[in-house]
């Protein structure tokens, strides 16, 4: 039995999940941890932009100042070993992996280092396995120099855009209070070109229900991007959504995303992540994201000092609770996967409250995004704090996707 560590916050009493959830799924004869396929690895730990809802620096957790700002080569290195260890061992279970460049502002660390990076991360992984390579950015920082590393490596990138102009810089500023949409746009406008475009892979938007939903979504259309991901804000039941509706009184995000998917579903000119899955969970399909469906979640978070953490965003619900006293220098990829925080998301439904388990639409909901799920004394042994949104958005599509199947299959 491999002795697990824990979050080193000494004046917190243990939450859910504990060592025994993990001891009970291990004594469970039908049920063995899954290998990693899923990579957030910080390049660098810093940003150029000071958004307001960042999870990163304007909330909770505050260890990013402790941090490296990038993520040495020697990190690097060790990473790339322990990545090429694991695949080895699990090679007939995974035959792709992602790995995803992360921060802070990951264009931070320098065309020179990121080339450095997605070599040795491509160079670990044994023969026959494919390594895909993704960027998520502010977008502030693409230009020539650094399309031309991107383009070497074949790394896809996302780029931040939270809608018009209005709306994208009421949050994404600088530290002068600037907004970034110009900058963010000029550089959509290089990753645009011919050379490049097969590289952009989406556009992700934080929900603002202050703003104006389809001049929201006109405006992320206007970028050309292939997909759009709407994020809902890092909240949970102590730290409580920006516009929420307390739990049944009200549906604010259910209603934004709503005017959205009414406008986008007859014709879907764009993917839409959250909406293509939840069409295909209502029809039988299995999820491909975090947040919905039942999929186990299988993503390990590598820091710049080398700490193998649970998903970042964890930073929203206290200090500490990604923490996992593990190291690439210390430990291997295997021990991670017994981790508490790694069990409970791949062990649904049994990894969710009683509620989420008797609920009717659990296998599309699947409890929502874990640190939504967040409550201080109980921990994550609850449903999502959008529990009534999400409930309310998928009764809707599936209204409609019900709607259009009995109209071709001549039914009323």
């Amino acid at each position: 039995m491999i002795d697990l560590p824990f979050p080193s916050v000494v004046d917190r009493a243990p939450e859910w999940p504990t060592r025994t959830f993990v001891d009970e799924a291990l004594a469970d004869p039908s049920w063995r941890p899954l290998p990693f396929t899923e990579y957030i690895v910080k390049v660098e730990s810093r940003c150029n932009l000071s958004c307001d809802y960042c999870y990163v620096y304007e909330m909770a957790d505050q260890s990013w100042r402790e941090k490296p700002m990038v993520m040495t080569g020697a990190t690097i290195d060790r990473f790339a070993g322990r990545l090429g260890e694991h695949l080895t061992a699990h090679a007939e279970e995974v035959s792709a992996v992602r790995i995803v460049m992360h921060g802070g502002e990951p264009l931070l660390a320098g065309t020179e280092h990121i080339g450095y990076a997605a070599a040795a991360f491509r160079a670990a992984a044994p023969k026959g396995t494919e390594v895909a390579l993704a960027m998520q950015t502010n977008g502030v920082l693409i230009n020539d120099e650094t399309l031309s590393v991107l383009r070497e490596h074949d790394i896809r990138l996302g780029v931040s855009v939270d809608g018009s102009r209005e709306s994208h810089d009421r949050h994404r500023k600088y530290a002068n209070g600037n907004g970034s949409f110009d900058a963010v746009l000029q550089g959509i406008d290089a990753l645009r070109r011919p050379r490049y475009a097969d590289l952009f892979q989406s556009v992700l938007c934080t929900i603002d229900v202050e703003a104006d939903p389809i001049e929201v979504y006109e405006t992320l259309l206007s970028t050309g991007a292939p997909a759009l991901h709407f994020l809902f804000p890092h909240a949970n039941w102590s730290e409580q959504p920006p516009g929420w509706g307390g739990g049944g009184d009200g549906t604010p995000f259910a209603d934004w995303l709503i005017q959205i998917f009414d406008l986008w579903y007859s014709t879907a000119p764009v993917r839409i992540r959250l909406f293509d899955e939840i069409v295909a969970l209502l029809l039988g399909g299995a999820s491909r994201t975090e947040g919905l469906g039942l999929t186990p979640i299988r993503v390990l978070t590598v820091d710049t000092d080398g700490s193998l953490d649970l998903a970042h965003t964890l930073k929203s619900t206290y200090s500490g609770a990604m923490t996992t006293g593990m190291n690439v220098f210390r430990n291997s990829f295997d021990e991670a996967m017994v981790l508490p925080g790694i069990v409970a998301r791949q062990r649904d439904p049994i990894g969710l409250c009683g509620t989420c388990q008797s609920c009717p639409i659990v296998n599309v909901c699947g409890g929502g995004n874990y640190t939504h799920r967040y409550q201080r004394g109980s921990g994550f042994l609850n449903p999502s704090v959008y529990c009534a949104d999400l409930a309310r958005l998928i009764g809707h599509i599936a209204e409609r996707v019900l709607a259009d199947m009995q109209a071709a299959a001549g039914t009323s």
